[in-house]
């Protein structure tokens, strides 16, 4: 099954529909959906490592304007859908430390966090109830989000190929490292927080 998964991310590359997609998890993402867009950035940045870049840019901004979504959420919408995303995560306890952190080190928790596995949602959700400047998160996001994404694809548009052999030969580790990873995001995440 992860082969038919992989095999049609790369089929998919080539087609219009593809950056839509991309464009479309990276947005939710930042904002309520628990899948990062690595699942589609990555094979597509195999399937053509050439327009990497592009895709990095696609990511970028995608996932900036979802996270303005995510901040509108806790912003606006804290008491209803926000405190109910938090808590499906299962951090409610822990969002008023959160938010007493943004006082001080705001900016390092954007960017910091939004380099890292741990899910971004999280971050917008909370910036957005905590009242952090929307400018200045749209920034730190920026950078953030933006070095995540591009360093993708560096690495893919600079070793595609050796990267693209390997995960072929080891697909299941390397997913399940990637899922490891993910489930580890979330647990630091329930940790900090």
């Amino acid at each position: 099954m992860l082969r038919r998964i992989y095999d049609w991310c790369i089929d998919a590359a080539d087609k219009p529909y593809a950056l839509w997609i991309l464009a479309a998890v990276a947005f939710a993402e930042s904002s309520f959906f628990p899948v990062p867009p690595d699942i589609m950035l990555l094979p597509m940045s195999l399937a053509r490592p050439k327009r990497a870049w592009w895709f990095a840019a696609v990511c970028t901004v995608a996932s900036v304007a979802g996270g303005m979504l995510g901040y509108a959420i806790g912003a606006l919408l804290y008491d209803s859908i926000g405190h109910w995303l938090i808590e499906l995560y299962g951090l409610s306890g822990k969002v008023d430390a959160f938010r007493a952190s943004y006082a001080e080190w705001g900016a390092v928790i954007i960017l910091v966090k939004g380099l890292t596995p741990i899910p971004y949602k999280l971050v917008t959700i909370t910036s957005g109830f905590a009242g952090y400047n929307i400018w200045l998160f749209v920034l730190c996001s920026i950078v953030a989000r933006g070095g995540r994404f591009f360093v993708v694809a560096v690495l893919l548009n600079r070793y595609g190929d050796v990267i693209r052999a390997e995960l072929e030969k080891r697909l299941g580790l390397w997913v399940g490292l990637g899922a490891a990873v993910l489930v580890f995001g979330f647990y630091i995440a329930y940790r900090l927080i």
